[in-house]
């Protein structure tokens, strides 16, 4: 098919966490917007498997690379072989983490919290730096997935909002270095979903239903969000719709942090 105004030539993002419940839905978004898409995941090769081939089957193409975010010289490569594959890198979403209990700071061992900064900010830097040379060149747009949380802090959610606090920071220095090179960097903050992280913790009674309860009485909306809403977000902000938005945070809580 030719190239024109009506079939623009397809672009590719990379969504790191592809397989979370998060990753998967923006992977799915994307997709099905015509983006071609590239995923990484920790370990759960069959996962990234399906949802390769639920993207081919949307008429694009996809890859899917296991990737500690952490390694500088495996990003360099996974960053190297997107482009020679698929020709570009113009979108790249960082959807990943690690589980986060739910737990009182002054519970907390300083190796664990150094774990999950590393797991976080330190990920989402590496990554960013990877990227940054094919996001220049294509004049691309970044998406960290992080959480309402730094808004309106939770009790017991200090792991979370103490690490991804660090990622919007990084969301917004790179926003003012990097707009030089036409390259844009905004945040989107989920607030409580009914899957992703959340399901995982009312699954492993991190969350009864006290604290479900007394979570829904502080969002003015009386319901909990989905995956589908936080990768609308990212989408939006992804797009040339957002082309004139930067250094920002879009939080999607249902009104939690209003």
């Amino acid at each position: 098919m030719s190239n024109t105004p009506e079939n623009p030539p397809r672009t590719t993002a990379l969504v790191t966490g592809g397989t979370g419940g998060i990753g998967a839905a923006i992977v799915r978004q994307l997709a099905a917007q015509g983006h071609n898409v590239v995923l990484t995941y920790r370990s759960n090769a069959e996962a990234a498997a399906k949802l390769v081939a639920e993207v081919e089957e949307l008429g694009v193409r996809g890859a899917a690379h296991s990737a500690d975010l952490c390694d500088a010289d495996r990003l360099a490569a996974l960053v190297a072989a997107t482009t020679r594959d698929f020709g570009d890198l113009s979108i790249l979403v960082h959807a990943a983490g690690p589980h986060i209990p739910m737990v009182h700071l002054s519970r907390v061992e300083p190796s664990t919290y150094a774990q999950h900064l590393n797991d976080e900010a330190t990920a989402f830097f590496t990554v960013v730096q990877a990227c940054l040379p094919a996001l220049r060149t294509a004049k691309g747009s970044v998406v960290a997935v992080t959480t309402a949380a730094t808004d309106r802090y939770p009790v017991r959610d200090g792991l979370s909002a103490g690490t991804k606090g660090a990622v919007e920071a990084l969301v917004r220095g790179f926003a003012a270095e990097e707009g030089r090179y036409g390259v844009r960097f905004n945040a989107v903050g989920p607030g409580m979903l009914t899957d992703g992280m959340a399901e995982r913790l009312i699954s492993s009674e991190n969350l009864d239903q006290r604290a479900l309860d007394v979570t829904m009485s502080r969002i003015p909306l009386q319901k909990f969000g989905t995956a589908v809403d936080i990768a609308e977000a990212v989408c939006f902000l992804a797009s040339d719709k957002a082309g004139f938005v930067t250094g920002q945070k879009l939080n999607v809580d249902g009104g939690y942090t209003v």
